[in-house]
Parts: structure tokens; C-alpha cells; sequence
């Protein structure tokens, strides 16, 4: 029987304003990372694509590192095909509709400076209706209200096969636990907290039977 292979996406993405300056949010990469780490450990072929990060990349697990969201697509789908992905990355669902090449320069004469937003490819959206799409097909929600029905609209809107979601405004990024909620079309489970690498054995073990 041939190994399953797995894509899993991790940490945040950068955009850029200029040279020197970004947007971008406060991900670990630790979630994503232990559940890279859990599939390889279980004997799945896994490709793990993240963004900068400041965590050890996972033993024997191949990486592919990352900046954009628009990198990031394209690593993801120059891994295709797979048997599963699991969208992990903190994505950054807005990017400068310019990039700068040179650094900007603060003008004496004006108090604000006015940057102009469009939105990054949908990464989870593609790839679950992908003319490759994986056979299972995960995503995040990381919210700050409205956990349940932010998480649920995701899920109906994104075409995906189950959401985890988690309340960020309590301290989840850069911690070692999680307290989620898996979300599919059928049912909503409301998981303890534990630490992110019992979320990926537990999560992983509904998934690969």
C-alpha cells in the first residue's frame, strides 16, 4: 500500500509595504509544526510549507519555506497531489496593492500615510476545489468573536471537509496549548485544552484511520 502524503501549511505570511516594512500577525508556527510532526511520525510522506517562524523545523520532515500568501499557493500547489492538507498558516487575507522598492520616506508636511488593500489569494478555498483537491481538506479559523458561527459560515463558504477553530483573543499564538473546536458539515466538538502536539495526535487520529 502506498504511503499517504500529506501538505500542511504553517506559521504566518509576510506582505510587503517596502523593503524594509510588512504587515503581518503574530503565528508560531507551533500548531502546524506539531501536526506536521505527528503525520510523519505516524509514516505519512509530508511537505510542510511555512512562513518565517522561530521554532525548529519537525525531524525528517521536508520544508518549504515561504513569505507571501501568493508564495505560499504556489507551494502548495506545486506539492499536489496529495491525500491530505491541513491549512494551518495564519494567512494575511490583505496585501499592499503596492510594493515599494525603495524604502517610503515620512514627509514632514503630512500626518498620515494612506495605503490602499487587496485581498491575497484564498489558499483553502483552492485548494479544496482544486482539480486536485486532497481527499480530506482541513482549514483554521482564528477569530476574536463569534468563534461557532464564523467558523461554520468558513467551512460552507470555503468548501473545505472540517474547520478547527480557535479564539484568538486568548493568548493562542506563541502558546503551547489549544483549545479548539472541530467543526464539520455534520457535527460541532468542543475539545479541553491541551497542548498543540495532543490537538494534532488527537486530530490525526480522526483522520487516518
Amino acid at each position: 500500500m502506498p504511503k499517504l502524503k500529506a501538505i500542511v501549511t504553517s506559521g504566518p505570511t509576510i506582505e510587503r509595504i517596502d523593503p524594509v516594512r510588512y504587515i503581518s500577525n503574530d503565528s508560531s508556527g507551533k500548531q502546524g509544526h506539531a501536526i506536521a510532526k505527528a503525520l510523519h511520525q505516524l509514516g505519512v510522506e509530508v511537505t510542510l510549507i511555512s512562513g518565517k517562524v522561530n521554532i525548529p523545523t519537525p525531524k525528517g520532515v521536508p520544508i518549504i519555506n515561504v513569505e507571501s500568501a501568493e508564495d505560499m499557493l504556489k507551494a502548495v500547489e506545486s506539492s499536489l497531489p496529495a491525500d491530505i492538507f491541513v491549512g494551518v498558516a495564519a494567512v494575511c487575507d490583505w496585501k499592499p496593492e503596492m510594493n515599494h522598492l525603495q524604502k517610503l520616506k515620512k514627509n514632514t508636511s503630512e500626518d498620515f500615510l494612506d495605503i490602499r488593500f487587496r485581498k491575497t489569494p484564498d489558499i483553502l478555498k483552492i485548494i479544496s476545489n482544486h482539480e486536485l483537491r486532497p481527499n480530506v481538506v482541513v482549514g483554521f479559523a482564528a477569530e476574536t468573536e463569534n468563534l461557532i458561527e464564523n467558523a461554520k459560515n468558513k467551512l460552507a463558504t470555503k468548501g473545505c471537509d472540517y474547520i478547527i477553530a480557535n479564539d484568538v483573543s486568548k493568548a493562542v499564538f506563541g502558546s503551547n496549548t489549544n483549545k479548539i473546536s472541530l467543526i464539520s458539515q455534520s457535527n460541532v466538538e468542543h475539545w479541553d485544552e491541551m497542548s498543540k502536539d495532543e490537538v494534532a495526535d488527537r486530530l490525526l487520529k480522526m483522520l487516518i484511520v
